[in-house]
């Protein structure tokens, strides 16, 4: 059970068992609420903490990550647990999705890469928990790239999960960049004994120490939902035990003498689900459910969005302390989408005769937004319902049509997107083909200027199929500016326009065909 310990700060520090017990004696120590600071009172003690500590802090601005392993959105809800729900009424929630085999398993090792880099598992390479293929080089986690970019800056994290924070195991995920990281063996010794030691130690760090960003994990949800199953009492229960482990940390951020001064923004998420007879790892909408919860500013208090996806945590921390968020697929939860698929959401509707999807799941509709049209002059007749010619719906929908053939890969899509899905057209009688195009507003250009259209695509190729993007100018002829013939697996395109001279407008027509072939989806359209 012995912490790892690393970075600057603690280069010639006593040892890691000594460092513990002096954490959790701290903790106990500052349990007790601690009497408003005033003005002078807060300023003074900020100094003296600057001069006695390695870094002094260079920003009020601070953000704490809570992890909380295999925890389900709604047994949270379920649950006595009062912290958590608390935040979901100050701040944010938001369910997500994950990927499946064959990007990823879902399990931990993907989960937290993927929480903690801010990128897929088809960039941080990690698709199960052995680690193979890893590529933080290229792609660090969140507190190695606020060091790398604001050394200044102070960065713990801690955790009971060893890949999380130990160099002797298959990780780690986060760095020995990191200046202050604590290991606990909760997988070897039980999460039910090291979570309350994670948090005591964690708990003394926020509130007697100076951190700008920390990452804590919390793994006793997860193990219960393995040996009891997610429906299961003993889950709620453990549920609540780690909630009022949360709640030590957040109080230990309240009471910090100079939390009055800091604009802190705490975020919680889930690295997978559960299945409700236990255990995850496969391709179920149980196993690849998450969320994130977050609280802070520019958050409304009580939102419920549909958008947000668990590469964002990254970004937001990082944007929190000033960090840029170049190169990662996640945006921070203040930057706002403006993607008209997603307006709709409120005229999404429920399966027609898709049997595998949920009948209570509303997730589809034919209705594009506005100025957007559908082409279905060359579509055939008959087909099931929900997929003839191009159709916006959501991952939860779609991907529960048929499981296991890439459809949960799509995890560049956000929240509603476009889809053209031959293969489950062709599941009913139907005469013809599959021969649909989807057409975008004329947007206005100038001639002699080079445009970008750019969108996210998920494309699997299959001979006999066709996928074409076309453009027109001034409602002339279209004419192919791509054409896919191979699988383009979740990817943002990006194709360079050359508008011709005396041409004030462009229209984008998406074609799509095929006959039991495979599927095409398309998203965030934009003309840069």
């Amino acid at each position: 059970m012995s912490p790892v310990l690393s970075g600057r700060t603690l280069a010639v520090a006593a040892t890691a068992t000594a460092l513990l017990a002096t954490a959790l004696g701290a903790t106990s120590a500052l349990a007790a609420p601690q009497p408003p600071a005033t003005p002078k009172a807060a300023a003074e003690a900020a100094a003296a903490r600057a001069a006695a500590a390695p870094k002094a802090a260079a920003t009020t601005d601070k953000v704490l990550v809570i992890g909380i392993d295999g925890t389900v959105l709604d047994r949270v809800k379920a649950a006595n647990a009062p912290n958590l729900q608390g935040l979901m009424a100050q701040g944010l929630t938001a369910r997500s999705t994950l990927y499946a085999s064959p990007m990823a398993a879902t399990s931990s090792g993907p989960g937290w890469s993927t929480i903690a880099t801010g990128v897929w598992p088809d960039k941080h390479g990690v698709k199960d928990n052995s680690f193979t293929g890893k590529n933080y080089g290229a792609y660090p986690d969140f507190l190695t790239r606020i060091e790398n970019a604001r050394p200044a800056l102070n960065t713990y994290a801690a955790a009971d999960w060893e890949p999380i924070t130990s160099t002797d195991q298959n990780g780690p995920v986060f760095s020995a960049k990191v200046d202050k990281r604590l290991s606990l063996k909760g997988d070897r010794d039980g999460y039910g004994s090291e979570d309350p030691k994670i948090a005591a130690a964690a708990a003394a760090e926020l509130q007697g120490q100076n951190p700008d960003a920390a990452f804590v994990y919390l793994g006793e949800i997860d193990h219960a939902g393995h040996t009891s199953g997610a429906a299961s009492q003993e889950y709620l229960n453990a549920i609540g035990r780690v909630d009022a482990l949360v709640g030590k940390l957040l109080t230990a951020v309240q009471n910090r003498p100079t939390y009055a001064q800091e604009n802190w923004k705490v975020l919680v998420t889930t690295d997978h689900g559960h299945t409700d007879a236990g255990g995850h790892g496969g391709s179920t909408i149980q196993e690849r459910g998450t969320f994130v919860i977050a609280k802070g500013a520019g958050i409304p208090a009580g939102s419920v969005r549909t958008d947000v996806k668990l590469v964002d945590i990254a970004a937001t921390a990082l944007a929190q302390v000033g960090v840029s968020t170049a190169g990662i697929d996640g945006v921070p939860l203040t930057t706002p989408g403006n993607d008209p698929f997603d307006t709709l959401r409120p005229v999404l509707q429920a399966r027609v005769d898709e049997t595998g999807i949920p009948a209570a799941t509303k997730g589809f509709t034919h209705t594009p937004p506005a100025g957007w049209s559908v082409d279905n002059s060359k579509m055939g007749t008959g087909g099931v319902t929900e997929w003839a010619g191009w159709a916006f719906a959501t991952d939860e929908f779609w991907s529960q049509s048929q499981r296991d053939q890439w459809r949960e890969l799509n995890v560049r899509s956000r929240d509603v997107f476009a889809v053209a899905d031959s293969d489950e057209w062709d599941d009913k009688t139907h005469t013809g083909t599959f021969d649909s195009t989807l057409v975008t507003p004329k947007w206005a250009v100038t001639g002699g200027t080079t445009r970008t259209l750019a969108f996210q695509t998920h494309y699997r190729h299959e001979a006999g199929q066709t996928a074409q993007v076309l453009v027109s100018y001034n409602g002339g002829a279209a004419t192919v500016v791509k054409n896919y013939t191979a699988d383009a697996v979740a990817k943002g395109e990006s194709i360079a326009l050359q508008v011709p001279a005396g041409a004030t407008d462009v229209q984008v027509r998406f074609r799509y065909s095929g006959s039991n072939n495979w599927f095409w989806t398309v998203d965030d359209v934009t003309l840069g």
